[in-house]
């Protein structure tokens, strides 16, 4: 089975977040499952310089007018063929993928990611010769417009399946209304049922009205994102669509997410040899100027510096969590007054509380590895990657009971301790005084070495690779090609 990934980041090559590690690592997974896998990406300059034995597979003229190179070739890093958008003036701009210097929005992303849906679906009619795709799979709003480009297309030979994941609901891709008539696609498109919403112009909607399947990042988001609480003004699309909704949960790429090969963290360990992490704690303590204690535990945070991600609820108890003892390892950049509060913490608790603002890969290995709780207290939260690495290097998720979170992590209440399904500490109000009482938890267990050794031990040991998630996915191509 032929499929067609696009996406506009992925990992190791170009990351803004857990988008990318998914990217990265379900390719490889579906190639496992049997799969002819190829991926479309946007060519940033990252993902240019990684592109062997290149070769123009086509010049292209697109909607708005603009001349552009169609390139394939091999992602040296990930071994992984590849088409990728070779337009130096879309792509190659300081800032992030998405943002100048300066945070603002590229007046042009409009032109820059409908252009990614664009070529997907001149791929998937015949552009290449050589390979036509089954399957185009696309990812999040940056490639949501693919579904739409298929739809209103010329098909050649067999019909493709479009399949649409969507990894944060919130973040949607508006535009404004004249945008549209730059996109190449029907004016019947700009309409309530197509990518008009409130009056503007939404990718995201694209994706989830003309895709074939919808799927999210897990069970629980698949639900939530349904209701008016949770699904950012698209829920009641998404209920019309209930049936072509299934929500497929996120794995970890073990390749990279491993403490017992893992080259960045200064001691290895597993489940049955954990020693190591004890070494990596004191030697990130030392490392941060933190107490050198082994006898209290060490909270990490590894995340965007945002509302959505509770980091306030953290701020609120983080005194109690000093009085306590514990320690705090904070890596992340968001909002300026989040990232200042934090900043603030560190300089007046220097030996408790360490924050580095900024994103270092290498780093949040190092935090996972050495921290005893993973602290992920979001708002909303689709799935969650970093519960997963928590879980993976010992280091015990305590999160809030939603999406993702709340499909992977189960409390450490004493009837999870007794069947063996405790792996960490949840709590379901979002408030400081919930989160207070998730982390008296926390403290409790640490203070019971043995019962901390056997929960972390089978936290270690869950199944969380992409074997079961990759077979799901196949077994949706399937369906969809039926």
């Amino acid at each position: 089975m032929n499929v067609l990934q696009v996406s506009a980041e992925i990992f190791p090559l170009l990351k803004t977040g857990g988008l990318a590690d998914i990217a990265g690592a379900l390719p490889a997974a579906l190639k496992a499952a049997g799969c002819d896998v190829r991926v479309l990406l946007p060519g940033f300059a990252s993902i240019m310089a990684d592109l062997q034995s290149s070769c123009v597979l086509a010049e292209l003229t697109a909607p708005w007018g603009e001349r552009v190179v169609l390139r394939q070739g091999v992602l040296g890093t990930l071994g992984l063929a590849a088409y990728v958008i070779d337009a130096p003036a879309l792509y190659c701009r300081p800032g992030t993928p998405y943002e100048d210097a300066q945070r603002r929005p590229f007046h042009d992303n409009h032109r820059r990611f409908a252009l990614l849906g664009w070529v997907a679906a001149r791929l998937a009619c015949g552009l290449d010769a050589q390979w036509q795709p089954e399957v185009a799979h696309s990812h999040d709003w940056h490639a949501a417009l693919t579904p739409a480009y298929l739809t209103f297309g010329p098909v050649q030979g067999k019909r493709v399946a479009s399949v649409y994941t969507v990894h944060n609901l919130a973040y949607q891709g508006v535009f404004a209304p004249n945008n549209f008539f730059e996109l190449g696609l029907p004016n019947a498109a700009f309409s309530v049922n197509g990518l008009e919403f409130h009056g503007q112009l939404s990718f995201m909607k694209a994706g989830l009205y003309y895709a074939d399947h919808i799927t999210t990042v897990s069970p629980t988001y698949a639900r939530e994102i349904q209701t008016p609480e949770q699904g950012c003004g698209l829920d009641g699309l998404l209920r019309s669509r209930a049936h072509d909704l299934s929500g497929i949960l996120n794995a970890v790429d073990e390749t990279v997410w491993n403490p017992a090969t893992d080259a960045a963290i200064a001691h290895a360990f597993d489940a049955n040899k954990p020693a190591g992490k004890a070494r990596c704690k004191a030697a990130l303590q030392l490392e941060l100027g933190l107490d050198a204690r082994s006898d209290v535990p060490l909270f990490g945070v590894v995340s965007r510096l945002t509302e959505q991600k509770g980091l306030h609820l953290v701020l609120a108890v983080l005194d109690e969590l000093i009085t306590r003892g514990g320690q705090l390892v904070v890596l992340g950049t968001g909002d300026a007054p989040l990232e200042a509060a934090f900043k603030a913490r560190a300089v007046a608790h220097p030996q408790a509380v360490s924050v580095r603002i900024g994103y270092d890969e290498a780093f949040a290995h190092c935090i996972f590895a050495a921290t005893d709780v993973t602290l992920v207290p979001s708002r909303f939260e689709p799935c969650g990657l970093t519960q997963m690495y928590g879980l993976k290097y010992g280091s015990l998720p305590l999160v809030h009971r939603v999406g993702g979170l709340a499909d992977t992590v189960v409390d450490c209440a004493l009837e999870h301790l007794a069947d063996g399904t405790a792996n960490g500490f949840v709590f379901d109000d979002f408030t400081p005084a919930a989160l207070s009482r998730a982390i008296r938890r926390a403290f409790a267990l640490y203070e019971r070495n043995s019962e901390w050794f056997n929960v972390r031990q089978r936290a270690m040991q869950q199944p969380l690779g992409w074997d079961n998630a990759a077979a799901q996915y196949v077994a949706l191509y399937q369906h969809l090609l039926g």
